[in-house]
Formats: C-alpha cells, structure tokens, sequence
C-alpha cells in the first residue's frame, strides 16, 4: 500500500484541510500519515490516520492567548512566525520529517513546512506543495488585500514597475528572515537558492494543490507550473457531546435565526472586547445569538443568547441569520456553504484578503478587528441584514459550492495520479 505523508503547522486552519485529504487517500486505499506539531497527536488518530510529532510543538511557543498576542501586531506577524517560531526548530524537524518520511513513497508539503523539500530530495521521494488561501500566490495580476495597508494592490495600480519594485523589497526582507534555513541548505550541500521560500520557493516542480474554491480566484499567468485548484478541503473538527449539539437543537428551535459570532481557534483568543461588543450589537439590533468562544469570560448572557466553546461550523452556520467572522479560510469555506450573509472581521494573514474576496462576491461586508466595537459592529450588521442582496448572493453561491466537487476528493485524486507518474 502507497504511503502519502502530508505535512502542515500552524493552528487547527493549518490543520484540518490535511486530515480531510489524509480521509480522502484512506478511501482510495492509500495509507496516510500527518507530520504536525505534537498537541494534534489527539485530533489526527481520532480521524483515523497516522501521526508523526514534528517540531516545533504549539505548547512550547507558549499559551495561546501569548502566542496570539505575538502574531497580533500586523507589520510584525509574518516576521514573527518565520523568525521566532519556525526558523529556530529547522534541525529537530528536519530529524523528525527524515523518520517520518522514510516510508512514504510521496510528500505534501504545506507552505510553511520548509523541511519537506529537503527531505524529498534527500530520499529522492517526489513531493507536492498545497497552499490554503489565494494569497500565498502573491500573484502581481490579482495582489492580495494585506494589512496594515494593501501595498501590493496599490503597487500594482501604479504599474508593473512599481509592483516589482515592492515585491522584490519584500523578497529581500524575507529572505534576511529566512537566513538560518538558507544557511542550514547549504550546511546540508544542497544547491543555493535565490528564492525566497516564504514566498516562491515554497512551489514544488511537480504540482501545487490550491486548496480553497475556486470562486475566490481565478487562475492567473503568474501561478507556479502544474498549479490545480481543488476547492477547499473540509473537516469541521470533534463532534460535540449529546448534550452540547442538545442544547444548541433547542435554542434554534426556541426562535428566529440567531446571528453567529465566531474567531476561529487562534483569533479567539484576541477577543477580550469582540464578545461584549458581539453581546452589546446583538442587544440593540434584538437578534438572538450564538457565540463560539472558545474558554473566553463573558458577560452574563440574556435569554435570547448562547455561548459555546466549541461547535462544528457546519453544525451551526446554515441556521444564521448571518455569521460574524475572521476569515480564516476554513471558517469561510464553511460560512459560504451555509448560504447565510457574512461580516468579516479579519486579524492577520490571508485574512484580510480572504474578506476582500468574499466582498468582491457580495456576500459579505467587512470590519477590520482591531477597534471592534458595538457601535461600529452596528453599523455593519444592519445595512447586512436589511439588504436582501447580500442573502440572494449567498444562497446562489452556496448553491453551487455544495454541489461541486469535494476539494479533499479532488485533491486525493491529484496525489494519487502523481504517485502513478513517479512510478512508470
């Protein structure tokens, strides 16, 4: 039996598009394994894979409210991450992907598990790169919407010349962050590159699977050689016990479609003033409510509100009357299936980006998170909730998303058929 190990970090976003392509594999009788950070030992063998730890461990980075708080800041958070969180593990990971990948006949990389490529050319072992949301492409025809300012759109407005001249300033400045990597390459007598692997570099020759639907861009001339776009990759996490899935069926039951409020598993932990001002707009607008909140304190609730930690997004979204959230990719994917109205809070990332497509769709509108309050969360959710158009365009596009392919399914299939390819 073919072993495809599938390789990712990052939070249960990062995550769970895997393990819904590892299910995918399973069920064309190829065997699966997750290489992942140690705290989703849990999460990966209760869907039914393999596991493999790789560092570093989202524990050792600290809580998860002091980890949010160090990606928060938006000049700093991708500096962050590639600096401070995953150019001091580069050695122990590459140990652990050697052992987890000596026998698997093919490797997936996720765009920031930099090890995989050097572990396919080591084992001389094919590999694929996947990347989540359609920022990662950087592509100069369609930029991504970034935050603190949407340089990139603004550059390419200007003109070629100017676009150019920004992404080749980033590339710089990426590739002085990712000096350890560069400088272990070559350490390892593997061949210089001038690529910055954040960016470019992150593309394996063979193919890149985009995992995200394909009504969030289209392809474009600039996309790296063999590039397929799946469509997002669904896996909406644990089932509740009876008891929770109990108490959400008789609040739905109880009255009108509540409005949903949710930050995803990693901006969750930012929402110290999100979940009054969600409690507060609810209140004056007389909506019901549900909030997805994680272990967050909250405010003495009303009747006509509910708090969960945890819900399985599609559980829950499709009974909104709309859904507040940050735009991770996984949560959009969810929230444009459910065919209900959105506002988009993004906090760092692809977010922002995301929200700007889910605009472009006239689904949604959009409220950057930082200086979220109930005043202006009002002043959102009313134009949303009275224009019909934002309801019509979501349940059209709804529509089509659930009856399209499955992404997991489409992706599986692109990695069987280059499993064919490596072996003729």
């Amino acid at each position: 039996m073919a072993r495809v190990l599938l390789a990712t970090f990052g939070s249960l976003g990062d995550l769970h598009p895997y393990i819904a392509v590892g299910t995918a594999l399973q069920a064309r009788g190829l065997a699966a394994r997750v290489a992942t950070s140690a705290d989703y030992r849990e999460a990966v063998t209760g869907a039914g894979l393999e596991f493999a730890p790789v560092a570093p461990s989202i524990a050792e980075l600290g809580t998860p409210a002091e980890l949010a708080r160090r990606l928060a800041d938006p000049l700093r958070a991708t500096r962050t991450m590639v600096e401070d969180l995953v150019m001091p593990h580069l050695r122990e990971a590459h140990r652990q992907l050697q052992a987890a990948a000596a026998d698997a006949d093919l490797l997936v990389s996720h765009p920031l598990t930099f090890m995989v490529q050097i572990v396919a050319a080591e084992q001389r072992k094919p590999w694929l790169s996947t990347v989540l949301a359609p920022a990662s492409f950087l592509s100069r025809d369609d930029p991504p919407a970034m935050l603190p300012v949407n340089s990139l759109q603004i550059a390419r407005r200007l003109g070629p010349w100017a676009y150019r001249l920004l992404l080749h300033s980033i590339r710089t400045t990426v590739r002085r962050w990712e000096r350890p990597l560069h400088d272990y390459r070559r350490e390892l007598g593997l061949p210089a590159s001038a690529k910055a692997m954040v960016m470019e570099g992150q593309f394996s020759p063979l193919g890149t699977l985009g995992l995200f639907d394909a009504v969030m861009m289209r392809p474009q001339a600039d996309w790296p050689p063999h590039t397929r776009i799946c469509g997002a990759a669904l896996f909406d996490g644990s089932v509740p016990d009876a008891a929770v899935l109990g108490r959400l069926r008789q609040f739905l039951a109880a009255g009108p479609p509540p409005i949903v409020f949710a930050l995803g598993s990693s901006a969750v932990w930012l929402g110290d003033e999100f979940w009054p001002a969600a409690v507060a707009a609810a209140a004056q607008l007389g909506r019901r409510a549900i909030l997805i909140a994680g272990s967050a304190s909250l405010p003495a609730l009303p009747d006509s509100m509910r708090a969960f930690e945890y819900l399985p997004y599609s559980a829950v979204f499709p009974h909104a009357c709309a859904v507040v959230h940050q735009a991770g990719i996984g949560t959009l994917a969810q929230a444009l299936r459910a065919g209900v109205p959105q506002l988009i809070t993004p906090v760092w990332f692809d977010q922002p980006d995301n929200g700007a497509r889910a605009v472009g769709l006239g689904v949604a509108r959009r409220l950057p998170f930082r200086g979220v309050n109930a005043a202006r969360l009002l002043r959102q959710l009313r134009p949303l909730l009275a224009d019909s158009s934002y309801a019509t365009a979501a349940r059209a596009l709804a529509v089509g998303l659930k009856a399209g392919a499955d992404g997991a399914a489409v992706a599986a299939g692109c990695i069987e058929e280059c499993l064919r390819g490596s072996v003729q």
